[in-house]
């Protein structure tokens, strides 16, 4: 079998082992592969495996041995299933892997916030606190998380887990979800859209990227956040309108945000986000953990064995 990995490197840059995969067929593993280099790459491949490189119906109808597609992520949309389904193509993904990583970094986000440690750390190694008067030193706001309102838009796998450590915080939280009440544990309230946005002190989001929403967070929803809130995106760049959080941050409509994705990756240079005031980024990484990637390694092995056996799991060609 001749399995080929488009780009490697994403999930493996070299401090896991390819050894599973390579004893399950002919291996190839590119590090980074260009949508041109897709095809001459792909051409004798009955398995490709890619983490971020689009695979287009013209692709999917040109590669005629291609049997199965494994997402090396949770998120499919880089595939066109449509043409994936006409060619009875199986196409998987790796769910909830990567669960107990994304809320901690939701949490990084928060704290970073909250306290400003590396503000803190580095106007420490400046000489700041050498030099003061007294014993310490802030000029930021420090605020408490204990008895703050927590808002979270969704409530699936990395929701709940989120909301767990928000309840290990000592906060209140309420969530936005499809799930009925009689669903959800009595700790955790659900709550319209718009009155998360309206009265809690954080609001995180948890939800996938759709028609409905692209832009969730916009002029308008940032316009009922309080001026001390904060906002957190975990989840997809183009749920936030990046001119409209920019705008709203630097004219103190909202207190901060921490985000961890943006709308084009890597983001282009006039990007809003990159100069606005409390605005603090990560380079889409809630994810990247050393646990978190073994364990979506071990799902691509357990998937691909699935689809050998003939017993597809985690198969999203519906």
């Amino acid at each position: 079998m001749k399995i080929v990995v488009l780009d490697g490197h994403t999930v493996n840059p070299g401090d896991l082992s390819w050894d599973s995969l390579k004893s399950l067929g002919d291996c190839t593993i590119y590090e980074r592969t260009s949508p041109e280099q897709v095809l001459e790459r792909a051409k004798e491949a009955e398995v490709i495996l890619t983490n971020k490189v689009v695979i287009t119906a013209e692709h999917i109808a040109a590669l005629p041995q291609l049997k199965y597609i494994g997402v090396l992520a949770t998120g499919y949309n880089i595939i066109d299933l449509g043409a994936a389904k006409e060619y009875s193509i199986i196409v998987t993904n790796i769910p909830a892997y990567s669960t107990p990583s994304v809320g901690q970094m939701v949490f990084a986000h928060i704290l970073n916030i909250t306290q400003q440690v590396q503000h803190y750390s580095d106007e420490v190694h400046n000489g700041r606190w050498t030099n003061s008067a007294d014993f310490c030193f802030w000029d930021t706001p420090l605020i408490e998380l204990l008895g703050k309102k927590i808002g979270l838009i969704r409530l699936g796998q990395t929701g709940y887990n989120t909301a767990r450590i928000a309840l290990g915080f000592g906060m209140k939280v309420w969530a936005y979800t499809t799930k009925s009440r009689l669903q959800l544990p009595p700790e955790i309230k659900k709550m319209e859209l718009d009155q998360i946005f309206r009265e809690c002190d954080i609001v995180s989001l948890h939800c996938p990227l759709t028609e409905e929403t692209k832009e969730l967070v916009n002029a308008k929803r940032l316009a009922m956040m309080k001026p001390n809130a904060i906002l957190i995106n975990t989840g997809r760049g183009q749920l936030i309108n990046e001119q409209d959080l920019a705008d709203a941050l630097n004219n103190k409509k909202i207190y901060a945000a921490g985000v961890d994705v943006l709308s084009t990756e890597p983001p282009k240079a006039d990007n809003p986000l990159l100069t606005a005031r409390n605005c603090f980024i990560t380079p889409h990484i809630a994810w990247a953990t050393t646990a978190s990637r073994e364990r979506l390694m071990g799902i691509m092995i357990a998937n691909l064995k699935a689809f050998i056996a003939g017993k597809p799991e985690n198969n999203v060609v519906k």
